[in-house]
């Protein structure tokens, strides 16, 4: 497996979870302090990369992308890639295809290159990640689902959109204050509220409204993960009304209950 060189100044670690003919799975942490392009690499391989932590940006064929939990990629062989970190380092999970088995999986559905991570998207990734100890079965069954939620959630939109939905994504997740509503962000971001709410189902699928409730999605599932166990604490962290709202949003958003998500983590 490639990965994207980076860099003198990069700090990186990838670990191999796993590695089967035709896919291999790594996790990879990166301690960054550069925000400026890094030189340009062509991919060699299908990649879908998913990040657990942190946020970065990906420029490929022209399109820029900025991936974080919300937001994954897939690249495609030959691909020329460069990375920047504005916000620090990052912790991903990248799934590399041999061309084969990417061809048996995704059909010829076309490589784009940002796929919106709905939460029962981050929960299959972080799944995947637990179930390493079973690589032939029980990983090899995760891979599948995000593949397949993967290749039919790749959305395409234009520059504008793809530009403000960037700026509003970056204010949500930075929890700005501007961001505590959907007026003032719009005003903070100079649009109209009704252009920034068009924008977000024509990039990433979804409304403006169901993205912010993500976010606080994909915090309680890392909490969650990392043992967390009162709920009442959880949700009101969160923003949420009471730990009835948690609940509700969370089901929602991947189908389960704060509890059980809690035992699939821990499996």
């Amino acid at each position: 497996m490639s990965y994207p060189r980076r860099t003198v100044r990069d700090v990186r670690e990838a670990v191999e979870v796993v590695a089967r003919p035709g896919y291999a799975v790594s996790v990879v942490e990166c301690a960054d302090d550069h925000t400026g392009w890094s030189p340009a690499e062509v991919s060699s391989a299908y990649r879908m990369v998913l990040v657990r932590r942190g946020r970065f940006r990906r420029r490929a064929g022209g399109v820029v992308a900025d991936a974080d939990r919300t937001v994954a990629y897939l690249a495609a062989p030959g691909d020329e890639e460069c990375f920047a970190h504005p916000a620090g380092g990052d912790t991903c999970t990248a799934v590399s295809f041999g061309a084969e088995l990417w061809s048996r999986l995704a059909g010829d559905r076309p490589v784009r290159p940002a796929v919106y991570v709905d939460g029962a998207l981050e929960l299959a990734h972080r799944r995947a990640v637990a179930s390493a100890a079973d690589p032939d079965y029980a990983l090899a069954e995760e891979l599948l689902v995000l593949v397949r939620r993967a290749v039919t959630r790749s959305t395409g939109s234009t520059r504008d959109d793809r530009e403000l939905v960037a700026r509003a994504r970056e204010a949500i997740g930075s929890d700005e204050p501007a961001a505590a509503g959907l007026f003032p962000l719009a005003e903070a971001l100079g649009v109209s509220p009704y252009r920034l709410s068009r924008a977000f189902p024509r990039e990433l699928g979804v409304s403006v409204t169901r993205y912010r409730n993500r976010v606080r999605v994909g915090r309680a599932l890392e909490r969650l993960e990392a043992g967390e166990r009162e709920l009442a604490v959880l949700a009101a962290d969160l923003g949420f009304a009471d730990q009835a709202h948690l609940t509700r949003t969370v089901r929602e958003h991947t189908g389960t209950t704060p509890g059980v998500m809690r035992r699939l983590l821990a499996n």
